[in-house]
């Protein structure tokens, strides 16, 4: 399914030496990132360790207390919130602002950066959203209200808004959250086909070995590890940043690292 007459053209980012730091406390410490055009990044690491707030110094809806965040060369600090939006679309852990909206207005949403100010939705915008919502699997709650929906629900309506807005980078904090294991899959399967550079937060080391060239691991507010998930991901790493036993294999189907836990022993927490 083909999304927008004329989609973007994938955005080239860097990242370069963004700190952020809030109430005396610093959560990142410098961060070099760079995401190629086209190219699926992603930034993986344990709780705390600063992903989503580098997200969201990408994304504007932090600012970066030092370095800068550059958008095919621009400062992204320079743009309006519009010029940001027709470059990069968002998916948050936590999507506010939806309150009293049915399912179809939010996907809507998508397309007002590429609008007048109040101006209505044309055919075209009509049938995008629509697609969007059969491709995600929630054209049969489009009229229900967001905020009434499940977790899961929610998560793929908001990457529906994603697709009708023809992004040049797509920045999504754990795209997969709420979702059963046949729509992470899909879900990951077509942000990885969109036209667009893609910055994923990710939990599950799998799925990120599994869908992006390249991993960012970060640990403290700083980056621990970068390169392919072969170079990343393996057994030394996951015990001094997630203090795990691991086995890292190669998936006999993907070729790409494949983490086995092993048993915690009891008492070692």
């Amino acid at each position: 399914m083909t999304y927008g007459t004329a989609p973007a053209r994938p955005v080239e980012l860097a990242v370069e030496a963004v700190r952020y730091a809030t109430d005396g406390h610093t959560l990142l410490h410098g961060i070099d990132l760079t995401a190629r055009p086209g190219e699926t990044v992603g930034v993986v690491g344990p709780n705390g360790s600063g992903k989503t707030t580098l997200l969201r110094c990408v994304h504007g809806a932090l600012r970066a207390t030092a370095g800068r965040v550059l958008l095919d060369g621009a400062d992204a600090a320079a743009l309006t919130v519009k010029e940001r939006a027709r470059r990069v679309a968002v998916v948050p852990q936590d999507a506010g602002g939806t309150l009293g909206l049915t399912v179809r207005e939010v996907v809507a949403m998508g397309r007002s950066p590429h609008k007048r100010f109040w101006e209505q939705d044309g055919p075209d915008d009509v049938r995008r959203v629509a697609d969007a919502l059969e491709t995600v699997g929630a054209a049969a709650f489009a009229a229900r209200r967001f905020d009434e929906l499940s977790g899961g629900e929610r998560q793929r309506v908001l990457v529906a808004r994603v697709l009708v807005q023809d992004p040049g980078l797509l920045a999504l904090d754990e795209p997969t959250n709420h979702l059963d294991i046949r729509y992470q899959l899909e879900i990951l399967g077509l942000v990885r086909a969109l036209p667009a550079t893609g910055l994923l937060v990710l939990h599950d080391l799998n799925l990120a070995a599994a869908f992006c060239d390249r991993l960012y691991v970060l640990a403290g507010g700083r980056v621990a590890a970068s390169g392919t998930p072969r170079e990343v991901l393996t057994e030394d790493l996951l015990a001094e940043v997630y203090g795990v036993r691991a086995r890292v294999e190669v998936h006999p189907d993907t070729g790409s690292p494949h983490v086995v836990y092993l048993p915690v022993s009891a008492g070692s927490w």
